[in-house]
């Protein structure tokens, strides 16, 4: 009897208050709950959407190493240590104009016999 006195209680004080003309304030707390329960699950949803426009995945251009990082920042290789930004979906080295990349190349050393 308890159990039931407690499930109709609630009820009671709902009908209680939109008969006396009070249903404005019980429309407001239902709307209310109902804002608390669906706010986290829309600003989820808004960081996941948020998420999938700004993490791009790419190769650094010096040591080919693939990782994470977000869109229009600057940073570092965690190989190589190379500066880098996130530009069009891609890693690029950031260098002064100018700039020439050179590869260079082992020779090896020979002996030249008299």
């Amino acid at each position: 009897m308890a159990s039931l006195s407690r499930l109709l209680f609630p009820l009671f004080l709902i009908w209680v208050l939109g008969a006396i003309g009070l249903g404005w304030l019980v429309k407001s707390l239902l709307i209310l709950f109902g804002l608390i329960l669906l706010a986290p699950i829309l600003a989820f949803l808004g960081f996941r959407w948020w998420l999938k426009r700004n993490l791009v995945q790419s190769q650094c251009p010096v040591c080919n190493l693939e990782f994470v990082g977000l869109n229009q920042t600057e940073f570092q290789c965690p190989s190589c240590g190379e500066p880098l930004k996130v530009e069009h979906g891609h890693f690029n080295r950031m260098v002064p104009p100018g700039t020439i990349d050179v590869s260079a190349v082992e020779v090896p050393a020979r002996q030249i016999e008299d």
